[in-house]
């Protein structure tokens, strides 16, 4: 499954975002855009972006622009993936 598939998969679910999951796009704004995505919503992307890669993520590798779109959230998730 492609990153992309997987982060939508993860935003989906912890957003609650039902149907409107298969309308994001890598173009698709987070911070800002979705009123689903506040802070504690950041924090569950978080552990679950851990969980489904199997990643660690450092607090100092959290920034404002990893999350002001799907595409940059995918990004990230690949940078951290290939080690």
């Amino acid at each position: 499954m492609a990153t992309i598939d997987r982060v939508k998969e993860l935003l989906g679910e912890v957003l609650q975002l039902g149907d409107r999951t298969a309308a994001l796009t890598m173009d698709t704004p987070l911070l800002g855009n979705l009123p689903e995505f506040d802070s504690m919503a950041v924090a569950t992307v978080v552990a679950g972006i851990e969980e489904r890669f199997d990643v660690v993520v450092e607090d100092d590798d959290l920034t404002a622009e990893v999350f002001m779109t799907v595409g940059s959230l995918c990004e990230f998730v690949d940078s951290i993936a290939a080690g």
